[in-house]
């Protein structure tokens, strides 16, 4: 199962993401909701966690969202690969007053983009295209770092236990 082996390979080397990274990454989403004219973007991995949000998502329950937009990737995958695709890229649904563009960006993630009737899509398509080139020439130079940036801001090394601990006194054992 080759499919198996790459997905396992991918999650054995998960990108990390400083303060910085996050900072691009935003910059980038903000530009793009500019351009386009969107109510918000929210950038999710593949296994559906939240990596960032911009915009209106304060009305959205984003860790259902991301699960649920990993989900229809991973079905639309399947139905890529019964049709002779590797994988289709771009997947759009439209609403009476909301819509959402699942746009893939490089191998790990999918940019969420939620617009109403008053975008046009075409905007959106031509703007997330751009955001997401961008995005994976970011996510590619994270992916080749071999050490965290200058001055990047990581957990302590007592973080674990301090989780640990903290999650055994929260369940009683």
């Amino acid at each position: 199962m080759v499919k198996e082996r790459d997905s396992e390979a991918l999650r054995e080397k998960r990108l990390i993401f400083y303060k910085q990274d996050i900072e691009r990454i935003n910059r980038i989403l903000e530009e793009f909701q500019k351009l386009a004219g969107t109510r918000s973007n929210v950038l999710i991995d593949k296994d559906g966690h939240l990596i960032t949000k911009l915009g209106a998502t304060e009305s959205y329950d984003l860790p259902t969202v991301s699960a649920l937009v990993a989900g229809s990737f991973a079905a639309t995958r399947e139905m890529a690969r019964l049709l002779g695709e590797q994988e289709f890229s771009v997947l759009f649904h439209q609403g009476k007053r909301d819509n959402i563009q699942l746009t893939l960006v490089g191998n790990r993630t999918i940019l969420a983009t939620i617009f109403d009737n008053q975008t046009t899509l075409g905007m959106v398509r031509l703007y997330a295209k751009e955001a997401a080139e961008k995005l994976t020439k970011i996510f590619a130079e994270i992916e080749s770092r071999k050490e965290a940036p200058i001055g990047a801001e990581s957990l302590g090394t007592d973080f674990g236990d301090k989780v640990k601990g903290a999650l055994d006194d929260f369940f009683g054992e």
